[in-house]
């Protein structure tokens, strides 16, 4: 602080002048590092065990060290997911599992890890044959029925795509053995990356064999998309049970009235389907 002293008519005048200092913060470029903001490396890595006392049961474990968020994909695409879980796989086969952990900044790690199911849950397992599409094999548990030249049934690596225009239609069918008084469950991953116009998509079961030139209608539909009801119109991915529309055609569950063959039939059509409806991963359970 400097002191001024002016005298003024004998008056001492004194004037304290300080000095005005700009103090500017710096801080080093570091010193932000791991406050939740800097990107850092994240670790994707988990542990697949079978639970003890349950068929063809896993538990997933995923490190949690550094991870904010974890997406996971048990086959029907990535969602959101926890660290610790349980996973049924009811049928034989070889499934894949990824997990995206995504940690500070954003950072994102993918770690995937496939499990071997050797043998099928003789309650759970899936009655179908060939539900998974995956190749020719499985291709040829189907039969097409109604084929026309404007409609079609396109079977590609794990999926089968219907298309149709000028209010043609066509599906496949598979023979199945049933038990009287037992409920099944259907259900299937359905989407499409256009959604159709006047458009219906269709699931039935019963005892009469389909036959080419008529449409199949035993039992009643089980389950449905249909523009009118209001679903199909736009893109749309999911299972059927849950993107379907109208309670009353999308409940999925066939009650067999006697034992012996019965015939799970799914068929759809339109008069324009546009770039078509993706089946994937069809099953028909025993109801627990």
């Amino acid at each position: 602080m400097n002191l001024h002293i002016i005298k003024k008519k004998g008056i001492v005048l004194m004037f304290a002048i300080a000095a005005i200092v700009n103090f500017t913060s710096c801080q080093p470029e570091d010193s932000f590092t791991n406050n939740g903001l800097t990107p850092t490396t994240v670790d994707a890595s988990f542990k697949v065990t079978p639970v003890e006392g349950k068929t063809n049961v896993y538990n997933i474990v995923a490190q949690p060290k550094g991870v904010l968020r974890s997406i996971w994909d048990t086959g029907s695409g990535f969602a959101d997911g926890k660290m610790n879980f349980e996973i049924s796989l009811p049928d034989a086969g070889t499934y894949t599992i990824s997990h995206k952990a995504i940690g500070a900044g954003g950072a994102t790690a993918l770690a995937t890890q496939n499990i071997i199911v050797a043998t099928s849950d003789p309650v759970k397992g899936n009655i179908l044959k060939g539900g998974r599409l995956t190749n020719s094999e499985d291709w040829s548990k189907w039969t097409v029925t109604n084929p026309a030249s404007s409609a079609s049934i396109t079977f590609g690596s794990g999926s089968a795509t219907l298309t149709a225009t000028g209010w043609a239609g066509n599906g496949i069918y598979q023979a199945i053995n049933v038990v009287a008084g037992k409920k099944y469950v259907i259900d299937m991953l359905t989407s499409s990356t256009t959604g159709g116009s006047n458009t219906w998509f269709e699931v039935y079961c019963g005892y009469a064999a389909p036959v080419t030139g008529t449409d199949y209608s035993e039992g009643g539909k089980l389950r449905a998309l249909s523009t009118w009801d209001g679903c199909a119109t736009a893109a749309f991915s999911g299972k059927i049970s849950a993107v379907g529309c109208k309670a009353e055609n999308n409940l999925g569950i066939f009650t067999a009235t006697k034992t012996g063959t019965a015939y799970l039939v799914i068929r759809g059509g339109g008069e324009d389907m546009k770039a078509g409806i993706k089946i994937q991963d069809i099953e028909m359970r025993l109801s627990m």
